[in-house]
């Protein structure tokens, strides 16, 4: 069973067992148990169910595994000649979550 769901505008496509990382959301424990009310497909053996734009009655399970930060990005600015250098970094905050079922 496969299923894509929307977590804040980014869509994710699951199956059950998958982890995945979501955006960083502080108000989730770990450990806790979280349902995607949001699912926007479902496919299952070759019957497949589109939503427009989302379907009702489905849900998709996980559970939280704990926050982790990604790769650092870093931007440069830069003009010759004229003594101007900014370099700033960033790391986005990621939540990890294991798919634990696809109801529906």
């Amino acid at each position: 069973m496969f299923a894509v769901i929307s977590d804040r505008n980014r869509q994710i496509g699951v199956r059950v067992g998958d982890v995945v990382a979501c955006d960083l959301n502080r108000d989730w424990k770990e450990g806790e148990a979280v349902t995607f009310e949001r699912v926007l497909l479902v496919s299952n053996e070759g019957q497949v169910r589109l939503g427009q734009p989302a379907l009702e009655g489905v849900k998709v399970q996980g559970k939280v595994l704990g926050d982790f930060r990604g790769v650092k990005t870093v931007s440069m600015r830069f003009k010759r000649r004229k003594n101007v250098r900014r370099k700033q970094g960033h790391r986005e905050g990621y939540t990890r979550v294991e798919i634990t079922a696809i109801q529906g």
